[in-house]
């Protein structure tokens, strides 16, 4: 048995090794080996090019960085899941082995492409392939945690992440997997050959120029001609109490008290002059709200208290969508008065087991099989809200890990993009460090302010520009106001026009070169 697992580990020791580096290049790690963490496990291809045993290798540096990088996994089943630890950390070995293919799934199409030709065919088509085809399988593999090695850039605070501004955190991702083909070559090739560091020597060159031109697209930005002042509340509130207050267990006034008297707090501490509207995050009101009937339930409480104040207020809450006759989880905006200023914003992008039943539709007798889990209407797409003469673009959660969300909320004309989250089922993890970097990026695609409101944190703000304001700490009670310069006309970035789709059809005409190289020489081979 030790014979066998010491011959597996040997066999595999470089997508082993490509694992532990990509898991730790990931936030909240600096990207220290973002740039050559996939050689290892391209070298392991390279030397075996079978199809399975490149989905083998694939597969090994997914589980290895998916465990370092995703172990919250665990946490969140236990906690979300409501199941014992033996079942979560059987759940988080099922997710590493499953959740991110793309690396697997990369290596058996290269496989099958070059195998028994990989000494016929032209060295430039396989070493193409290579970066082609992770990237566009990290591109279109489906995850539930939409990542990338671009958001790592923006965590390291170099100037090279404000080019997403032009390609977008995807391209960022792309040009690092592209640079790890640049450390391959010499490595093929032979350290000692002297033209064998020019791919290195280039690829460096061209980061610095990266960064350069980075930092002067910050530079470059148009002032900003308004401000708002937005009070964001985070009230501490765990798992069980927000179960209890659903499930109307007495924990509704508990809940709401403590959002007041937070909000009150905030309004003496700052003063109400200089707040626009405060903003409670996903699902913070304890019940739901009607606007056709804003005297059901709780709100008459709510509504008493913005009147008391005189304070505007944007709230995650729960609410119903009467044609489809089910709940949602929603973004609300009310005026001092007390009124529903726009039509509620439903989330759209539901959370799979959390939120919605997959197949429920189709198979109505999941809906008794899993009561545990909620089943809630999805909303219309990107919507806006408005608030003292400001357009905001609403996400709830993790839709602000989509860019093409918010580049509808951009197209509508969103001034300011405003997220409200839901992270306490994760603990005191990897995973509120690395959801705050993948919703504050949508500011640099966009170039619109985003603020972000979450029930124990991280709660913070960024610019246009990228600076990213205060941060609240995890797990405790904060009130906090951000004084968020925008744009009366935010201009509209070459990302949110062509970047959002130049990438990947850069990537698949190299992709379509490729192919046409390796069928014509396969062609001129039989002849």
């Amino acid at each position: 048995m030790r014979t066998r697992l010491w011959d597996w580990f040997r066999e595999f020791r470089l997508p082993l090794l490509s694992g532990l580096l990509i898991g730790t290049s990931y936030i909240p790690f600096p990207p220290w080996a973002s740039m050559f963490g996939l050689v290892p496990l391209w070298l392991f291809w390279w030397r075996n090019p079978d199809p399975r045993r490149c989905f083998w290798g694939g597969w090994v540096t997914s589980f290895v960085l998916t465990l370092i990088g995703f172990h919250w996994v665990a946490h969140t089943v236990h906690e979300f899941g409501h199941m014992p630890w033996p079942v979560a950390l059987l759940v988080l070995l099922i997710f590493c082995s499953l959740g991110h293919l793309h690396f697997a799934l990369a290596g058996w199409v290269w496989g099958r492409l070059v195998r028994q030709r990989l000494s016929d065919l032209p060295p430039w088509i396989p070493l193409l392939l290579l970066p082609v085809l992770t990237a566009l399988a990290e591109r279109y593999f489906p995850m539930i945690f939409v990542w990338n090695f671009g958001y790592t850039w923006m965590y390291s605070g170099l100037p090279f992440y404000q080019l997403a501004e032009w390609i977008g955190f995807e391209g960022l991702s792309a040009w690092t997997i592209f640079t790890n083909l640049a450390i391959l070559i010499p490595i093929l090739r032979g350290w000692r050959l002297p033209r064998a560091w020019l791919p290195v020597g280039a690829a460096a060159c061209l980061f610095l120029v990266a960064n350069g031109v980075g930092a002067w697209l910050v530079h470059r930005l148009p002032l900003p001609d308004r401000e708002v002042g937005i009070l964001t509340v985070q009230a501490n509130i765990g798992n069980l109490e927000k179960q209890y207050a659903e499930k109307g267990w007495g924990f509704r006034d508990h809940i709401i008290n403590r959002y007041t008297q937070l909000t009150k707090a905030g309004l003496d501490q700052f003063g109400a002059d200089q707040i626009d509207f405060a903003l409670w995050p996903e699902t913070a009101f304890p019940d739901q709200i009607f606007p056709q009937n804003l005297s059901a339930g709780s709100t008459p409480r709510l509504i008493a208290f913005l009147r008391s104040h005189n304070v505007n207020l944007v709230t995650g809450t729960y609410s119903e969508d009467s044609r489809q006759r089910k709940n949602t989880n929603s973004l609300i905006s009310f005026s001092a008065q007390g009124e529903v200023i726009d039509s509620p914003y439903h989330k759209t992008l539901l959370l799979a087991f959390g939120e919605y039943i997959p197949f429920a539709e189709q198979f109505p007798f999941l809906r008794q099989v899993l009561k545990e889990v909620a089943d809630f209407a999805r909303g219309p797409g990107p919507s806006l809200l408005q608030q003292k003469g400001v357009r905001l673009g609403a996400q709830i959660c993790y839709e602000g890990l989509f860019p093409w969300f918010s580049k509808g909320l951009a197209d509508r004309g969103a001034q300011v993009i405003v997220n409200v989250t839901n992270d306490s089922w994760y603990g005191n993890s990897f995973e509120p460090h690395q959801h705050m970097y993948m919703t504050l990026a949508r500011a640099i695609e966009f170039r619109r302010p985003v603020v972000r409101a979450t029930n124990t944190g991280f709660t913070t703000a960024v610019s246009a520009r990228g600076d990213i304001m205060t941060r609240s700490p995890l797990f405790v009670e904060w009130q906090h106001l951000y004084r968020l310069p925008f744009l009366e006309n935010p201009p509209t970035t070459f990302f949110q026009i062509f970047g959002i789709l130049l990438v990947p059809g850069l990537l698949w005409l190299l992709l379509m070169i490729s192919l046409g190289g390796w069928i014509h020489r396969v062609r001129f081979s039989k002849h």
